[in-house]
């Protein structure tokens, strides 16, 4: 659609211009709203279906509240692109997740209508009630809300949120954005009983009625009030899980009726105390392709906006079918094999088992901590647990990690995807930390394959092993530097040489060795001899081979995916002064700061440990 077949699109450059519109009016805003998110997602890919499915209750509370001064926490931000366009950032919205650009995310630093970054999920409620909490303090008066997804209500920060929302008696507002759906189908027994709820509908309105009536008798309806529990009895013959947790419930209303959203939102506003106020939407809706298949379109990647058909080059293997495939095989001769993720099936290809073998495989909802017990209750009877969390989402879990597997030296794997530079969803979601906060943790292995075959062999010989290990892995299309099949046993903590050299010593950590092999080919063209080691292990390090290199080096390069504070180039520091060898030490993987959005080429070459510059490190160590 053209600007100027626009009829409100472009009249609303913020919130204010919207309240500017006719409340007849919004509806067709609505409309060109979504039209034009399709549009711009169709050149610039991000996250389609979840910004399509809140477009009406984006627009009704920015026409219902005073943002920025009221302010609105967004859980997770993949929700937020309607409400970046309303405020102000729609003519450079094509920037967004790009270099230098709009963040996929809401964030604190990109505007202030941004009130809390919203990268992962279940944080919505603990920040709204931290902000409530603040401004009562200050004696300040505004309205809060959270706005969470049914899928992000299943992690545990968010019922920590509601429950102590709920005993603080707070004015904040939760709406429940129900379209039972996170990025894949939601599992577990909130979302069943998110189904279910609405039977008490009845319920909620015969309460909303009474309550409006008898306003002009406050002491008879605070009587009311207090035999709420017997009324819910009778009527729903069951209590409200919300409602036991203090907050006044409302719902189920329809996520996509502007008008009615608006109305309902302008009397949740005269009301005290928490409220959740229950929205059923549709993810992807108005665009039939994504709402016909949700899971694909929640971030499809380039489409023809007519057809609806993706645009999709060749496909090379990621890493993460590598894993998918290879713990198929693994299971297939083993029985005790299990997978578990935290509500990434397919973002792990782990839904390849789950086809195969639904019994022994186990999506538990977006509940990191939970995931990591788990596997660890499972490897006490002696079952093998793969538990596979994307490694920016494994932060959340380091205490189980710590205390239920490591402390009692359980045989978990954990499979590390997105290890390293993720590209454009920036810094919440960079597996910077995996190295350095694993490397730490007695008792632990800390691995990263070169390529396909090296882990499939990682795998395998973790299978085998009784000890926590780690295997992480990166984003992205799997280096397939040979014929990849069967399984071959690696001798935990060795090494392996990729090249010979006798100037300088190059040891790389992962899938990175591949740029450092590149770079390597074109400094031997300039006459550098450079030896370069495939660490393979983190921990425990190869000792044998760093004597050696100590011993016969000057010069030592080191690469990786991950920070360089704590990560593997510090080991290889520490080894090199504990053991008294006088030797530099150029180390390169990502600096101490947070990486923002780019595409990963992009990202490795500002992080300096892309291709050309490893070259360029080792050609000036020899000038």
């Amino acid at each position: 659609m053209l600007k100027n077949s626009y009829r409100h699109l472009y009249r609303v450059n913020s919130p204010e211009d919207l309240k500017g519109l006719e409340i007849s009016e919004l509806e067709e805003y609505c409309t060109e709203l979504r039209g034009f998110i399709v549009k711009q997602l169709s050149e610039n890919p991000g996250h389609l279906a979840s910004s399509l499915g809140t477009v009406e209750i984006t627009t009704a509370m920015h026409y219902v509240y005073n943002t920025p001064h009221d302010k609105l926490i967004w859980d997770v931000g993949h929700q937020a692109y309607a409400h970046k366009i309303i405020t102000g950032r729609r003519d450079v919205f094509s920037t967004n997740r790009k270099l230098g650009g709009l963040s996929g995310f809401p964030k604190i630093a990109e505007s202030i209508y941004d009130s809390f970054g919203g990268g992962h999920s279940s944080v919505s409620i603990s920040a709204a009630l931290g902000i409530a909490t603040a401004a009562k303090l200050k004696g300040e008066k505004m309205d809060i809300v959270a706005i969470i997804g049914d899928g992000a209500m299943t992690g545990g920060l968010a019922f920590e949120g509601l429950n102590n929302a709920g005993a603080a008696n707070t004015d904040i507002l939760v709406i429940l954005n129900d379209n039972n759906m996170s990025i894949d189908a939601n599992v577990g027994a909130l979302n069943q009983y998110l189904l279910k709820i609405t039977t008490s509908k009845r319920y909620n309105q015969f309460k909303s009625d009474v309550w409006k009536c008898l306003a002009f008798a406050p002491r008879f309806r605070r009587l009311l009030q207090l035999a709420g529990s017997a009324m819910k009895q009778g009527l729903l013959h069951k209590s409200n899980l919300f409602e036991s947790l203090n907050f006044r419930y409302f719902g189920t209303v329809d996520g996509h009726d502007v008008v009615s959203l608006v109305t309902i939102l302008e009397d949740l506003k005269t009301i005290k105390g928490p409220k959740l106020l229950h929205i059923i939407t549709t993810k992807g809706k108005g665009y039939v392709p994504a709402e016909e298949n949700q899971a694909v379109w929640h971030a499809p990647g380039r489409f023809n906006p007519e057809t609806g058909e993706r645009v999709a080059g060749a496909a090379p293997k990621r890493y993460q079918d590598i894993f998918g495939e290879a713990i198929v095989e693994l299971a297939k001769s083993d029985d005790k094999i299990v997978g578990i993720t935290p509500a990434m099936p397919t973002g792990c290809s782990l839904n390849i088992m789950m086809e195969q073998m639904p019994e022994r495989c186990f999506d538990v909802g977006i509940a990191e901590g939970h995931a990591v017990t788990f596997s660890a209750g499972l490897a006490t009877q002696k079952i093998k647990p793969f538990c596979n969390i994307y490694s920016s989402f494994m932060q959340r879990a380091y205490d189980n990690v710590i205390h239920d597997v490591a402390i009692q030296g359980l045989g978990v794997v954990f499979c590390l995807d997105r290890g390293g530079i993720v590209g454009e969803d920036g810094a919440t979601h960079h597996g910077a930390f995996d190295i350095a906060y694993m490397r730490c943790i007695p008792n632990m292995v800390v691995s990263s394959p070169l390529n396909a075959q090296e882990l499939r062999d990682l795998m395998y010989t973790a299978s085998v092993s009784s000890v926590p290990f780690v295997i992480r892995y990166p984003r992205g299309a799997a280096d397939m530097a040979e014929d990849i099949g069967g399984f071959r046993l690696v001798e935990i903590g060795k090494s392996q040489v990729i090249s010979e050299g006798s100037d300088v010593a190059l040891m790389s950590f992962g899938s990175v060795g591949n740029f450092a092999s590149r770079a390597i080919e074109r400094v031997s063209k300039d006459g550098i001899s450079v030896k370069h080691v495939d660490l393979r292990f983190a921990k425990p390090l190869d000792t044998e081979m760093l004597h050696s290199i100590g011993a016969n080096f000057k010069s030592i390069v080191t690469v990786e995916d991950g920070t360089i504070n704590g990560g593997v180039g510090s080991a290889i520091a520490d080894f090199m002064i504990t053991n008294g060898y006088c030797v530099t030490i150029s180390k390169l993987g990502m600096p101490d700061e947070f990486v923002e959005h780019g595409t990963p080429n992009q990202l490795h070459q500002l992080c300096g440990y892309d291709e050309e510059s490893i070259y360029n490190v080792i050609k000036n160590i020899k000038r």
